[in-house]
């Protein structure tokens, strides 16, 4: 018997091993941009259950633990830390932000662990200060380079803007990068930006830097930060009597935007990754799935955290395989993948090559203005 136990053991180890899939999700679940935690984790759960629904993936059931990183990096750390070397996941999908990925990829990277993050725009998420790959690292969304040129391209030729003011958030990867990439556009295209200043995460009087800003009477006020702080900001702008168009990036995308800004942001423009007014057959069905369980229109944030989980789901099935090697080969050789975001394909970098959508909020909801797809 003594012999007999440990065999007994390692094959019902075994067994439990081999018979799910264990994907870790990271995301803010609470934290200052909760609602996308929330947004990303009801899509997750929704992904995954279709694909048990469906008989698992590799005829296995797919099983997951959800880490709430509060959109702080050291947190995001912390949780990855922790899904790898105590639940023993493989595959991680997140984070949320920027600021969150790009250490959580430091995690993933050396411990050969697979991260997809929905909607992480900024470059370094997938590569490094050198320039060399993360090959392990993958995301859903397109990245800031693209976002703030789509935002300057639109800015010059249909709102016909020649100056533009930009305030950011110094300490934010996201804000601070989409800031760059807006301000080297638009002055590429013959823009001129009059005011370029940044403030920090926990700042909330913003009327020095708007003073500044209503003095140079800019065409165009850039706003990429997320929803809460924008919110706020444009509150101030308008009680200031600032008239400047209002635009930014896809951090803008929360039913908490209007709630928090109120009227301040009517006329506001914003790029994104989807429309749920994109008649496309998929988006429809997705759009009445979600509202169908969660009773709310899912934002881009639910759409992204949907379209990478089933990517990372499409790769393991076309690598036929659990090992991790094998699943990276499979997911770089993605081609032409139809996702709700659009057609995707893996660039070298790790990247998706996708278009994006312009969204005006009007009337306390946004509208779809325009598609813009990659040069």
């Amino acid at each position: 018997m003594k012999k007999l136990f440990p065999l007994f053991l390692l094959l019902t180890l075994f067994c439990q091993k081999s018979s799910v899939i264990k994907i870790g999700l990271i995301a803010p679940i609470t934290g200052d941009v909760k609602t996308f935690g929330e947004s990303v984790k009801n899509a997750f759960l929704l992904a995954i259950e279709e694909a048990n629904s469906r008989g698992g993936v590799l005829g296995k059931k797919i099983t997951y633990v959800i880490a709430d990183d509060k959109n702080d990096p050291t947190e995001a750390a912390n949780a990855g830390a922790k899904l790898i070397n105590q639940d023993r996941v493989n595959y991680i999908i997140g984070s949320v932000s920027s600021k969150c990925s790009i250490p959580l990829s430091e995690i993933c990277q050396p411990a050969d662990v697979l991260m997809v993050t929905p909607t992480s725009t900024n470059p370094k998420v997938t590569i490094r200060d050198d320039g060399s790959r993360k090959p392990n690292i993958f995301r859903a969304c397109f990245i800031d380079p693209f976002q703030g040129k789509v935002a300057a391209k639109f800015a010059l030729e249909q709102l016909k803007a020649k100056k533009a003011a930009v305030l950011y958030d110094i300490g934010n990867d996201y804000t601070k990068g989409l800031a760059e990439f807006f301000r080297d556009a638009f002055q590429k295209g013959g823009g001129v930006i009059t005011v370029y200043e940044s403030y920090s995460k926990d700042d909330v009087d913003f009327s020095a830097l708007l003073t500044k800003v209503k003095g140079e009477n800019p065409d165009i006020l850039f706003l990429p930060d997320y929803y809460n702080k924008v919110a706020l900001i444009a509150k101030q702008a308008r009680q200031m009597g600032l008239q400047s168009i209002l635009l930014g990036g896809d951090g803008w995308d929360s039913p908490d935007m209007v709630k928090i800004a109120g009227e301040a942001i009517e006329g506001g423009y914003f790029t994104n990754h989807y429309s749920p007014d994109d008649p496309r057959p998929e988006v429809q069905e997705w759009v009445k799935k979600y509202e169908e369980k969660y009773g709310s229109k899912p934002d881009a944030l639910a759409t992204l955290a949907y379209d990478a989980t089933n990517l990372l789901l499409e790769a393991i099935r076309r690598a036929n395989s659990e090992e991790v090697s094998k699943v990276r080969e499979a997911l770089q050789k993605i081609r032409e993948f139809k996702c709700v975001s659009g057609e995707m394909s893996i660039d070298e970098n790790g990247d998706p090559i996708k278009g994006a959508v312009i969204l005006q909020y009007k009337g306390g909801k946004q509208v779809f203005v325009a598609m813009v797809k990659p040069d």
